[in-house]
């Protein structure tokens, strides 16, 4: 049958009508969010149209709470809006740097540069934005011939002068004050680089009060023990300025890890394990998310200072059933090894530490070599400790082997990481095969080289503090006045720490320091009065108090 003009047009019509409407339902489907999902206010302004503004200044926004998949996945969002929209890869580029956690990955590496090709090859319509190109360009030339760190630093400086030749654009500030903490040496105690930063940020902070970055890096410039205090304000605001992030709802633990208020560390990381897990759910099915790892060793170690223990065995039984993930991470690595690591240790469970074996047995450990040691630290001082000493020689050695690989490869700050252990559990075999004098010398040199660095933002703190250890093995070499001052020095840079308060009142009390015995024990029995444990320095400490 033949068919009629104006039927072949009305048809034509439907179907074009149909197809535009799928595109249109597709498009929506690859952009849509939930209503009510809260991120911040940030206001990027870019030569795109409205509808890429719309959701660039989003994929901002998640930028600067460090959700660096999702942001990708909005930027590239931001590109089929509108392919003119040469930022739009600017910020694909972006979300492959990850200026405060480990240097991206050869996949990484390669997504950014391939968008920062199709910016340069889009074009731009203004300077500025030609210069935000070019600065995040410096950082993925020549990848495969020069060091992370040079290439860090060089972007850095592009930041700087794009931060000079705006002055009026708070987003240049941001990511100004970003790179420089990106660039802030982990042995420079002068804390320039963050100070600067800090300086910056508060200026931005009074005209945007509820921009992500501001509060979120101002958390890391102050993430030293002499500076925290200064960022409890940020600290008790961010996660309420974004709260649909799991990490803006993490980060504001640093801040009270760092002060020792452990008990508003618990409440945030139980919230930012929870968001992480149902944002995982949506997007990785049957895996587990890294930022849930990382909240989750942070809750770990805020549990075991209060003697929350059977808590804190939750989280461990938890972490050890997770065998997939949705991120193969420096974050995921180290949780997987820190928790199991920390449970037994900040115990005493000596034996339990011996046993220690690396999970998931199929992770890529062997990215990861400064998160294995974790293991065999954890396992050279339970064998060290419980008499295995044959054991425990073999756990230093491959602790060893571990340091020489990481030198070799120029990764000096975890190098210096795992040397400080490979120290701590030396000393301690020394201690138990009774070499006293080498014990003491293995110990101080382990506590002065972790004294030298700061910790990685990766962990709340080291597995255990090497001066900490030093404290005990003074004191199980009938020194307490020296082991008291060892302790109290713990307590200075990690507050409200278990075993630094434990064993502080434990040496006070041999030294017949009653006093001071005393002010310690009450701070241990204040700090533990939600324990669902039965320590013995616990019972120890409420014995002592007990008499009069």
């Amino acid at each position: 049958m033949r068919l009629s003009k104006p039927f072949l047009f009305v048809t034509s019509l439907v179907v074009l009508c149909a197809s535009l409407l799928r595109a249109q339902q597709t498009h929506q489907h690859d952009h849509q969010h939930d209503a009510s999902e809260k991120l911040g206010q940030v206001s990027f302004p870019v030569t795109c149209t409205q509808a890429a503004q719309q959701q660039f200044n989003r994929a901002a926004a998640l930028l600067h709470s460090f959700w660096y998949e999702e942001a990708e996945k909005a930027f590239t969002g931001v590109t089929k809006i509108d392919p003119g929209c040469a930022v739009g890869y600017w910020g694909i580029a972006m979300s492959n740097y990850h200026p405060l956690w480990a240097p991206p990955n050869p996949n990484q590496l390669k997504r950014g540069a391939v968008a920062v090709e199709k910016a340069t090859a889009t074009g731009t319509k203004t300077d500025r934005e030609r210069d935000y190109i070019a600065a995040i360009e410096v950082f993925y030339k020549d990848a495969d011939k020069l060091a992370h760190r040079a290439r860090a630093v060089t972007y850095e400086k592009a930041m700087e002068q794009v931060f000079q030749r705006y002055p009026q654009d708070r987003e240049a500030a941001i990511f100004y004050a970003l790179s420089l903490l990106g660039t802030a040496l982990p042995t420079g105690k002068s804390f320039a680089n963050q100070k600067q930063a800090a300086e910056i940020l508060n200026r931005v902070l009074s005209a945007e009060p509820q921009h992500p970055g501001v509060t979120h890096y101002l958390i890391h410039s102050f993430d030293y023990p002499q500076l925290a205090q200064l960022a409890l304000p940020a600290a008790r605001s961010y996660a309420k300025i974004a709260p649909s992030s799991p990490h803006a709802l993490h980060m504001p633990t640093h801040i009270f890890t760092r002060l020792g208020l452990w008990q508003e560390s618990i409440q945030s990381n139980l919230a930012s394990a929870a968001a992480a897990k149902n944002h995982v759910a949506k997007t990785h099915p049957g895996a587990a998310s890294f930022d849930q790892l990382h909240a989750m060793d942070y809750l770990a170690y805020a549990y075991l200072q209060g003697a929350q223990d059977q808590k804190a065995k939750g989280v461990f039984d938890e972490i050890s059933q997770i065998s997939k993930l949705d991120l193969e991470n420096i974050s995921a690595a180290y949780a997987f090894a820190a928790i199991p690591a920390r449970y037994a240790l900040e115990r005493r469970g000596w034996v339990e530490a011996a046993k220690l074996r690396l999970h998931p047995a199929a992770f890529p450990w062997n990215q990861f070599p400064y998160a294995e040691a974790i293991t065999y630290f954890a396992r050279a001082l339970g064998t060290a400790r419980s008499g295995d000493l044959a054991t425990a020689r073999k756990d230093v050695e491959k602790l060893a082997s571990i340091r020489q690989g990481l030198a070799g490869v120029k990764d000096v700050y975890w190098a210096d990481q795992v040397e400080i252990q490979r120290r701590a559990a030396e000393g301690w075999i020394a201690h138990a095969e009774g070499g006293r004098e080498k014990a003491l010398e293995l110990m101080r040199a382990a506590a002065e080289l972790e004294d030298s660095t700061e910790k990685h933002p990766v962990t709340p703190g080291a597995i255990i503090p090497a001066r900490e250890l030093l404290g005990e093995l003074l004191t199980e070499l009938n020194q307490p006045e020296h082991a008291l001052r060892e302790f109290e020095a713990v307590l200075r840079v990690s507050p409200n720490r278990f075993n630094g308060l434990s064993g502080a009142a434990w040496a006070a009390q041999l030294s017949g320091d009653r006093k001071k015995a005393k002010t310690y024990y009450t701070l241990l029995v204040a700090l533990c009065h939600n324990a669902d444990s039965t320590r013995p320095e616990l019972q120890k400490a409420k014995a002592f108090l007990a008499k009069k």
